[in-house]
C-alpha cells in the first residue's frame, strides 16, 4: 500500500533573493502516516509557517515555527495524553559538496566546533529540498519517549514512598536475609 507522505518540496535553483513563505497543514491520510512513523497514537494536526530564503550563492535558511498536536498512551496507565508541540526552526542548507559545508579543523586535524555558535550548515543533495521533511525532524525530536499522565505513578514508586516516609529502608529485608546464611 502506498501512503501519502508529508511532503512539500521546494527547487532551491527557483529561489530569489525574496523570502518565500511556506505554510503547511497535514491532511487526514499524512497524518495517519506520521503517526506510524512516529509510534504514536494519533497525530491531531501538523501545521508550519515557515519563510524560506536564498543564503550566500547556492544555500536557503529555513525560518519559521512548526506546531503538532499528538496523541500518544500513557507508560504508566495506557490511557491517552495529549501533547502540544511548538518549535521554532532556524536551519540552513547547502548542497552536497559545498565549501560552506566543511567544518574547520585545527593544524593537526581536530574539528574546531564552537558549542555556543551557530549551527554548521546542513548538507542536501540535487536540486531540490523538501521543508515538510524538515518540520517532521523537528518534530520527532521533541516527542516524548515516555509520556505520562499527570500524578500517574507505577505501583514500585509507591511503595518507595511510602516506605521511605516510615523511615524503612527498601533493602532491609535483604539484611536479614543475608545473616540467616
Amino acid at each position: 500500500m502506498n501512503q501519502k507522505t508529508f511532503s512539500y518540496k521546494i527547487n532551491v535553483a527557483h529561489l530569489s533573493a525574496k523570502p518565500v513563505r511556506v505554510t503547511l497543514e497535514a491532511d487526514d491520510e499524512e497524518k495517519r502516516h506520521l503517526a506510524d512513523r512516529w509510534g504514536v497514537t494519533s497525530v491531531d494536526s501538523v501545521t508550519a509557517d515557515l519563510e524560506v530564503i536564498r543564503w550566500k550563492r547556492d544555500g536557503l535558511r529555513v525560518r519559521g515555527t512548526v506546531e503538532a498536536h499528538i496523541t500518544q498512551s500513557c507508560v504508566v496507565t495506557l490511557e491517552p495524553v495529549t501533547t502540544q508541540i511548538v518549535e521554532n526552526i532556524e536551519a540552513l542548507f547547502v548542497p552536497e559538496g559545498s565549501r560552506l559545508a566543511r567544518v574547520a579543523t585545527s593544524d593537526i586535524g581536530e574539528m574546531i566546533i564552537d558549542a555556543e555558535g551557530p549551527d554548521a550548515p546542513e548538507t542536501f543533495q540535487g536540486d531540490t529540498i523538501d521543508v515538510a521533511q524538515i518540520c517532521e525532524e523537528f518534530i520527532v525530536l521533541s516527542i516524548d519517549p515516555y509520556p505520562r499522565l499527570e500524578g500517574a505513578t507505577m505501583r514500585a514508586e509507591a511503595n518507595a514512598t511510602d516506605e521511605d516516609e516510615e523511615g524503612e529502608s527498601p533493602f532491609a529485608g535483604l539484611s536479614e536475609y543475608k545473616h540467616k546464611n
